[in-house]
């Protein structure tokens, strides 16, 4: 692994997109930050495939709508190799179908390819970190497009949760990182960390993402719902 001036580990990143001027833009933003460094780039989901089996990074950011085979294949299929990467996705709405469906395969994160840089950043260091990361606005479109057929229905292990982790969970819904929801609750982001992982252990889930679609079928939040803490 390339390794840092000041002897730290970089977080090794491959970049997917079909558009050139995006790849660009992306690994600006990335190697602005002292700790990613780019290791790579795809201009399709086959090409993808191929230099992250090579290189190997810790994440890969992939396009959803690429030619030849989509991000979406290309997850798939990745995320059933041995040691698959972290995997963030890239959006720009047009298929949420897709979407879902990459929630489902166990993706670590959506952006908007209009996200603001600080959020490319610190979606690739969540990812990283074992965590996942999706866009506010990503969540609300794609939980709506499922939800809005299917009936709510709340598991008996939404009843194991307290108020506070509750309280959690609903923010962790709307997209909020641990920063913001301390932020928002006026604590502290290890104590905030604690409830995340009280709440994925108790309902049995993976990660934040998994936390966003139980959270919605399950009713504690639903599209269009202010959080009552606004």
């Amino acid at each position: 692994m390339p390794g840092r001036t000041d002897g730290l580990a970089r977080i090794r990143l491959v970049i997917a997109d079909d558009q050139a001027m995006i790849r660009t833009g992306l690994r600006f933003v990335a190697e602005s930050a002292a700790d990613i460094e780019v290791v790579g780039e795809a201009v399709d989901g086959l090409e993808a495939l191929s230099v992250t089996r090579r290189l190997r990074p810790d994440v890969l950011l992939m396009d959803i709508a690429m030619p030849r085979l989509d991000g979406l294949g290309a997850a798939r299929r990745l995320l059933s190799d041995p040691h698959p990467p972290r995997i963030v996705m890239l959006t720009t709405f047009d298929t949420d179908e897709n979407l879902h469906a990459s929630l489902r395969a166990g993706v670590n994160g959506f952006l908007l390819k209009t996200s603001p840089p600080e959020q490319l950043i610190e979606a690739v260091r969540v990812a990283a970190a074992g965590d996942a990361l999706i866009d506010p606005a990503a969540a609300m479109r794609v939980i709506a497009s499922f939800t809005a057929h299917h009936r709510p229905v709340a598991p008996p292990e939404l009843a194991t949760l307290t108020s506070r982790e509750l309280e959690v969970l609903r923010l962790l819904a709307r997209g909020l990182s641990n920063p913001e929801i301390a932020r928002r609750l006026q604590v502290g982001d290890a104590t905030i960390r604690t409830h995340v992982a009280r709440v994925l252990h108790k309902l049995g889930l993976r990660d934040r993402i998994q936390a966003v679609v139980f959270a919605y079928e399950a009713g504690v939040v639903r599209p269009g719902q202010r959080d009552r803490s606004c």
